[in-house]
């Protein structure tokens, strides 16, 4: 059976990305908000994004607390057993598209595709 995993997003970035060089790559990581509205009330979902190589390095040129961001990724979750022995787990977005929607990053948008699906390592597939 076919699958597909494919997220698209648009919120504001939470906190400054966390950048890592890792020699052969660079990672950056940051949260995103997403907010809407529904009947008067805003509810914000928190997600966590990872990018990777080209896409990490437009990210730590151009992105900040509060950018506005469309993003293209899919979810991954990861499991590990804590201190205590009790089973955790986390989920991010992984993105391998990734476009400013700031005013200021304007001429970067329209100069630069931040498409890293290929150059991404390669995940493990979840059993569904």
């Amino acid at each position: 059976m076919p699958a597909l995993n494919k997220v698209l997003l648009i919120g504001r970035v939470g906190k400054d990305p966390e950048i890592k060089d890792l020699g052969s790559s660079k990672v950056a990581k940051f949260s995103l908000a997403i907010s809407e509205k529904y009947k008067g009330e805003e509810r914000t979902e928190w997600q966590n994004i990872v990018v990777w190589n080209k896409t990490a390095e437009y990210v730590e040129k151009y992105v900040s607390k509060g950018s506005l961001l469309y993003l293209e990724g899919k979810i991954q979750t990861k499991g590990w057993d804590d201190k205590n022995g009790n089973k955790r787990f986390s989920t991010e977005i992984v993105c391998f598209n990734l476009q400013s929607l700031d005013s200021k990053n304007s001429e970067h948008r329209q100069k630069e595709h931040h498409n890293t699906e290929a150059s991404a390592p390669a995940l493990d597939d979840l059993p569904f």
